[in-house]
């Protein structure tokens, strides 16, 4: 039968004394760089529209993509994308059983972050 005395026990540890992990760490920013990635398409899917409206209209939403913010904006995008791509492939590693042990996570964590840090600067100068 299950324990009914649960109040005298915390249910999970305490903020205060919970150590950060990058295998957390770099799981939450997977799936931020997921929502990101849907703004970034909306983005461009919106340049196509104004390319598909007017000169008019297409000039006013190009000159916003492609001012110094938009510009920003953009390489962020490519940035999360990179990420979100490297988060990928580590999880169908992980899928067939390899990497699962500490030391391989934090390894795979870090080149996860240092390979799309890479690969976007790589991206910026092939465009």
């Amino acid at each position: 039968m299950a324990d009914v005395n649960r109040g005298n026990r915390p249910l999970s540890p305490h903020l205060q004394i919970y150590r950060k992990q990058l295998n957390s760490a770099t799981s939450i920013l997977n799936r931020i760089t997921g929502v990101a990635l849907l703004g970034g398409a909306v983005l461009v899917v919106w340049w196509l529209m104004a390319a598909a409206t007017s000169e008019a209209y297409f000039e006013f939403v190009d000159g916003l993509l492609t001012c110094i913010f938009g510009d920003i904006l953009m390489t962020l995008c490519v940035l999360a994308l990179w990420y979100h791509a490297l988060a990928g492939v580590r999880h169908l590693v992980w899928d067939m059983g390899y990497g699962l042990d500490p030391d391989d996570s934090d390894k795979m964590g870090w080149g996860m972050i240092i390979g799309s840090v890479a690969l976007t600067f790589l991206t910026i100068i092939a465009i």
